[in-house]
């Protein structure tokens, strides 16, 4: 990686159909301000998958900065209705995007996005053994010192009964591939924190950021917030953006070391 610092913008549980008008109708702008090389949505774009919260989803989507990765959250899948069973994801993919499992390359940094909403969960999510190897294959190949970002909607370190199926398969990945940051939504609650993982042979250190809820009325005693990360060859600086009231200040800020690039992989 070389040159300034690559500058993601991470967005999460829009809600559309249980959102703030206010807090609509300011977020793509401060998301705007701060000029991101890369906007990240993970998941819950609407409240409950009908075809009027898809819509209006989609035209906050378009006001949000380009090159956009957008991943499926399980607000975005029908609740209960024969479309969970047959047709899942027809309306994500005709209003948000055809790719369940996106990925997206700007200078600097290779991202991958996972659905991580499989049809016969209720809530919790699940990582398959496809997609545990598509991170190696994608964001593992990426150059030497180039971001590797992984986005989904279920925090991947959650334990209990939100814990992921796949959670195994899944770290294994992580340690292969040496990803660098894991963004993820689903809890309303924006958290950021360094985490080690390992495969049993292997220890790795990432980055495991979850955003709060951007614009919902959906809160957990925080307030709505985004978050935007600035990464360069040393660090990776997390700032959370509160609003309230239609407006946008800076909240919690952290700042984590990159680890040095292997020199095997140099």
């Amino acid at each position: 990686m070389t040159g300034g610092a690559v500058v993601v913008a991470h967005v999460s549980d829009l809600h559309i159909g249980a959102h703030v008008p206010a807090a609509v109708a300011s977020l793509a702008a401060d998301v705007a301000a701060v000029r991101p090389h890369l906007t990240v949505v993970t998941g819950d774009v609407t409240m409950r998958a009908r075809t009027g919260q898809f819509r209006l989803a989609r035209a906050l989507l378009d006001r949000l900065p380009v090159p956009r990765l957008v991943v499926l959250g399980n607000h975005d899948v029908p609740l209960v209705s024969a479309d969970r069973l047959v047709a899942p994801y027809d309306r994500y993919r005709r209003w948000i995007d055809t790719e369940l499992d996106p990925c997206l390359e700007v200078p600097g940094l290779r991202a991958l996005g996972l659905q991580s909403m499989p049809r016969w969960r209720w809530k919790a999510g699940r990582v398959s053994a496809r997609q545990a190897q598509s991170i190696v294959d994608i964001l593992g190949t990426a150059p030497a010192g180039t971001v590797r970002l992984l986005a989904l909607h279920h925090p991947p370190f959650a334990t209990g009964p939100a814990r992921i199926v796949g959670r195994g398969r899944l770290v294994r990945a992580l340690v292969a591939a040496r990803v660098d940051v894991v963004l993820a939504g689903h809890t309303h609650v924006p958290v950021t924190r360094g985490v080690e993982v390992s495969d049993g042979v292997a220890v790795h250190r990432l980055v495991d950021v979850v955003a709060g809820t951007a614009t919902s009325n959906r809160l957990r005693g925080t307030p709505r917030s985004w978050t935007v990360l600035r990464i360069d060859a040393d660090a990776i600086a997390v700032e959370e953006r509160y609003g309230v009231n239609g407006t946008w200040r800076t909240g919690h800020t952290a700042w984590y070391p990159r680890p040095a690039v292997p020199s095997a992989a140099r």
